[in-house]
């Protein structure tokens, strides 16, 4: 495995354990300050959310891990392109089951996550 993809499955082990511990400060450290959170929201449409007010949500809920709650983290995919990282992850915060695909930039010899798209079911 070359360096890059290490530094990604270190990115993505870094994002799975963000959110277990549900750490904002934790997620800051490897999301780019421009990046945002887009989904297709409950009412259909799609919803663009800055990372700054995204990490202010992840501040007010309750972590997994202090809620003894089973953890399920998978990469399914890692695709390296340059300074373009791709990474496909699936993991769990109960009840939901997530599928977040991670556009990655490597920004002064170290990645970061620029874009995150993300699907969620029960």
């Amino acid at each position: 495995m070359d360096t890059d993809a290490r530094a990604l499955r270190s990115l993505a082990q870094t994002y799975f354990d963000s959110a277990y511990e549900m750490d904002a400060d934790k997620f800051a450290s490897i999301f780019h300050p421009s990046s945002s959170v887009t989904k297709v929201g409950d009412d259909g449409n799609v919803s663009v959310t800055p990372i700054a007010t995204w990490l202010a949500a992840v501040r007010n809920l309750k972590a997994p891990k202090q809620q003894d709650l089973e953890r399920q983290d998978q990469i399914l995919s890692i695709d390296v392109e340059g300074e373009l990282g791709l990474l496909k992850l699936k993991l769990q915060i109960p009840p939901r089951y997530f599928t977040d695909m991670l556009s990655c930039l490597k920004v002064d010899g170290t990645w970061k996550i620029a874009q995150k798209v993300m699907t969620s079911k029960t």
